[in-house]
């Protein structure tokens, strides 16, 4: 289950007076800002405000993921009191914003925890934009917003790590050592578990261990987020009461406070295509399908995720016909204009272009077996091995680092060049392709700093798709 503090304030210029509020959610794993949110409201009091703001949180995780637990942070001591039950909520004003807030999320969900003031900088700013933009008679815009970068504070004195910042091998040394404590692993070359891409298997390559997904989840959340997390993720934990998330606190354990804004790549898998449900190897040299009526509801949703998240800077696509179409939606709905890179391209799969597994297993068993077993090995007829593709992503990747340092960019591509910035971000081997499940539409996340070090923030996410 995903967590996520919300930290929520509101204030008025003469009690009551001219008033807004402020919210903010964080991911409590990363300490990655997700949503921001903020609004004049007009003459009311202080506490009305406080209110207003934390419904407004509330609301924005829950459009997140309405699954997630929820710890609320505020300064005001009067609403944590009442909302944890423990004070009475007499004010009319009041009493109906309560029992608002209350329903948003299932009670067991939500925790309340009183912070000082100090220590909610960002909702606090937010609040304040907010009058402000009231006050010149205008709505308050994410866009125009300084809140996240003003209230971020030096993080903490932190215990000397073991080896270099965000050390991506041991990482992975760690992320493997998880996989094969869990339920057992699949053999790569199995083709009902491990076989080339599509969810189930198939379709497009690098395989889904169907077997190994919930390894998977568990390996990313304990132990493949390198320490170098971005320095919010350590303000969030060293403020957090003694039971914060242990997850979070051995995330940022060994931060360095010097490495500046990471270069952010949300990963996004194109929508789904005619050929994604029949399982069939859909790659650069293949009829090059156009989205499904799926595909393209797919990509409206992960556009309104992406809005509402609000942290989208640039949109980078592959050529093709099935990716350009989902980064069209999406962009459009951030109002951003697609950029194409032939570098994000799927893989080409030669001879097998439009066959099932099964099809290239009875036809071209002998080079089956080697792709399976050999990152250098080609698909029938001459298409790109796994070595190629990396190779190919790798110089992307720098391409792309250069171009948009300290940025996030949407990168919307396929399968193979997806695992390949995940595998390459963990230093993983190439037999962690078939380890990973990638579904039609998810988003994934890699974030990379200035010291060449790399951490995983999100792998295969399709909570926006329910």
């Amino acid at each position: 289950m995903r967590e996520f503090i919300v930290e929520a304030d509101g204030g008025s210029r003469g009690n009551p007076g001219p008033a807004g509020y402020g919210a903010v959610v964080i991911d409590a794993a990363t300490g990655e800002t997700l949503a921001e949110t903020a609004e004049y409201i007009g003459v009311a009091t202080n506490n009305v405000a406080e209110y207003r703001g934390l419904l407004a949180g509330l609301k924005a995780a829950r459009a997140l993921d309405p699954t997630a637990r929820i710890r609320v942070r505020m300064d005001s001591k009067l609403v944590v009191e009442q909302m944890s039950g423990r004070w009475k909520i007499k004010h009319p004003d009041m009493k109906p914003l309560a029992r608002e807030a209350a329903a948003v999320f299932p009670p067991s969900q939500v925790t309340y925890e009183w912070i000082p003031r100090e220590q909610n900088k960002h909702a606090d700013r937010l609040a304040n934009e907010a009058m402000d933009a009231g006050k010149r008679g205008e709505r308050w815009s994410p866009s125009t917003s300084t809140a996240d970068l003003s209230a971020r504070t030096p993080a903490p004195a932190a215990p000397e790590p073991t080896g270099p910042p965000g050390d991506a091998a041991a990482g992975a040394a760690r992320a493997r050592a998880a996989l094969a404590g869990g339920r057992g692993a699949t053999s790569p070359a199995d083709p009902e578990v491990g076989g080339a891409g599509e969810p189930g298997g198939i379709g497009e390559p690098g395989g889904t261990a169907a077997a190994g997904d919930a390894d998977v989840r568990a390996a990313r959340n304990v132990a493949s987020v390198p320490a170098d997390v971005d320095v919010r993720a350590a303000r969030n934990v060293a403020s957090a009461s003694a039971d914060a998330d242990v997850r979070a606190a051995r995330n940022v354990a060994s931060v360095p406070a010097d490495l500046g804004t990471p270069a952010t790549f949300v990963l996004l898998r194109h929508g789904e295509t005619p050929l994604t449900p029949q399982k069939r190897f859909s790659g650069s040299g293949g009829s090059d399908p156009a989205l499904s009526d799926v595909g393209r509801r797919q990509a409206e949703l992960v556009g309104a995720a992406l809005a509402v998240r609000g942290t989208i800077q640039a949109v980078v696509s592959s050529p093709l016909a099935r990716c350009r179409e989902t980064a069209g939606i999406v962009a459009a709905r951030l109002g951003i204009e697609v950029s194409l890179e032939e570098g994000l391209r799927e893989t080409d799969f030669g001879a097998w272009e439009g066959l099932t597994f099964g099809e290239v297993r009875e036809r071209h068993p002998e080079d089956m077996n080697a792709w399976l077993a050999d990152p250098e090995a080609e698909p029938t007829g001459g298409g790109e091995s796994f070595a190629a593709v990396a190779r190919r992503v790798a110089a992307t990747r720098d391409k792309l680092l250069a171009a948009y340092a300290g940025r996030t960019v949407l990168l919307v591509s396929h399968v193979t060049p997806i695992k390949t910035l995940v595998r390459l971000a963990l230093d993983a081997p190439p037999q962690s392709l078939f380890r990973m499940e990638l579904s039609a539409a998810s988003v994934s996340a890699v974030a990379y700093y200035a010291d060449g070090n790399a951490s995983v923030r999100l792998l295969n996410d399709t909570s926006h798709l329910r």
